[in-house]
């Protein structure tokens, strides 16, 4: 179509005006111009060092980049036990799992589950959690949680006060084959929590365990309209390929009201905001106004009678300033997105129908607090919908609006600098897949179709592919 525009703009007119005409259409037509950068003109950045995910946007004015520089003190550094003498970073716990934000997200990447030689982790995750919860919905539509235990299960405690318990995890290895003979292995997880502190789960309990996902472009997520995302949901369905993506409806604590969900493995979160504050207090034992009391069970006393650090323990200002960070981290540009071998692995992308769900690009609208994020062109490869990915991925616990079996289609920009930025190459929702590969092979029920289609490539398909993954 490109071309075919260009000719006529040569035909029977002048060179200056065939020049415009294809210089507009050039600006005009996302895959050319905006393809090597996926945060757009204001959040991409030229870095694809160990440092990649940890820079703020470019966009951003003075006053936004000290904002940036104190929201990442608070992110990283760590809280200590009540009463202590820096009072501003005193109230850990009573139970946690980390003792600041970039524990899990380290170096605001990608976290992973603790290693498993032989199949067993000896080690106590913490940039895995599992959360909890029984049939049921609580009053804000979520899930309800475990009687004893809540909403996560926490494997840490200040002094005097019990841990939760401890998570172990064991793998089987499930062996299949290409169609052209070649071997491979995925490996399993089963969860078993253990020396549990306080007494025995509820018979029905339901666990999902969450990796840490890497930070880039959250600001930039939350800045796609609303329409956009469910007319993907409608597009979808329109197709007629198997694929219905379904929007998530979670509650807000900021906007005091339901919304789209965006963030999360099950799209189970609507802000950043929300999400940093809920992670605050979940991970960490943080409170702060919009989550205001410890998070102990009726049956927890010593957690219950523990010291806090003030009523709340992080304040609205500081707070906003971590939010913010989360909000503006950018987004590493491609590498080689041009190379002959990455631009076939992008034509079997599309052939596979990886593209209906991973949706490439998304124009964004106005966002409340960066003004520069409108109208930008980005492309983080997801459509921030639910879909069902079949039995071998269920979880089996609903999260508002999402069943057992569905997930969020998950971003893919930044995920080649993984393993330089956190030296791991483990994916999916729980690290499960050791690789691009495993990943893609784990996809079933609406992503049947694309399982198959890259269980039945050459060789040297399946590498152009998973290259055009490590370029984004």
């Amino acid at each position: 179509m490109l071309l075919h525009s260009a000719r006529h703009a040569w035909a029977g007119k002048p060179v200056r005006n065939a020049a415009c005409a294809l210089l507009t259409a050039l600006l005009t037509f996302p895959a050319l111009a905006d393809h090597r950068l996926p945060g757009g003109h204001v959040g991409s950045i030229d870095d694809h060092g160990k440092n990649a995910f940890s820079l703020p946007a470019p966009g951003l004015n003075d006053e936004q980049k000290t904002t940036f520089v104190i929201g990442n003190s608070f992110f990283k550094k760590a809280w200590v036990a009540a009463p202590a003498s820096t009072t501003a970073r005193d109230g850990l716990g009573p139970h946690f799992i980390a003792r600041s934000c970039g524990a899990c997200h380290l170096l605001d990447g990608r976290g992973a589950p603790p290693p498993a030689p032989q199949g067993i982790s000896t080690e106590q995750p913490m940039a895995l959690l599992i959360r909890l919860s029984i049939p049921g919905r609580a009053a804000d539509g979520g899930p309800l949680p475990e009687p004893s235990y809540g909403g996560q299960f926490n494997n840490d405690a200040i002094p005097g006060v019990k841990p939760e318990g401890k998570v172990l995890i064991h793998y089987d290895e499930l062996p299949g084959q290409y169609a052209d003979g070649e071997a491979y292995s995925l490996r399993k997880p089963r969860y078993t929590l253990t020396d549990l502190g306080y007494g025995d789960l509820h018979p029905k309990v339901q666990l999902s365990p969450r990796v840490a996902p890497h930070m880039v472009g959250l600001g930039l997520l939350e800045a796609i309209p609303e329409a956009t995302v469910l007319a993907h949901a409608e597009r979808q369905k329109r197709e007629g390929k198997g694929i219905a993506g379904q929007p998530n409806r979670v509650w807000d604590a900021y906007a005091n009201r339901h919304i789209l969900g965006r963030f999360g493995w099950k799209a189970n979160v609507g802000s950043i905001a929300h999400q940093t504050g809920g992670a605050f207090h979940g991970d960490i034992g943080i409170t702060s106004r919009h989550f205001p009391e410890q998070d102990c069970m009726p049956s927890q006393q010593d957690c219950l009678a523990a010291i806090e650090g003030g009523k709340p323990e992080i304040d609205d200002r500081r707070l906003s300033q971590v939010i913010f960070y989360s909000q503006t981290l950018a987004v590493p540009t491609r590498r080689e997105p041009d190379h002959p071998e990455v631009k076939r692995g992008e034509v079997l992308f599309h052939a596979g129908q990886c593209a209906s769900c991973h949706v490439p690009s998304h124009v964004t609208g106005p966002h409340p607090d960066i003004p520069q994020y409108a109208a930008q062109t980005i492309w983080p490869y997801t459509d921030l919908l639910l879909h069902d990915m079949g039995e071998g991925l269920a979880d089996h616990r609903p999260d508002f609006e999402a069943s057992g079996r569905q997930w969020r289609t998950p971003p893919l920009w930044g995920l080649g600098l993984i393993k330089t930025v956190n030296g791991h190459t483990t994916l999916l929702h729980d690290g499960r897949a050791r690789d691009f590969a495993e990943a893609i092979l784990w996809h079933d029920g609406e992503a049947a179709f694309s399982q198959t289609y890259f269980r039945t490539l050459s060789k040297t398909d399946r590498a152009a592919l998973i290259r055009f993954l490590e370029s984004l």
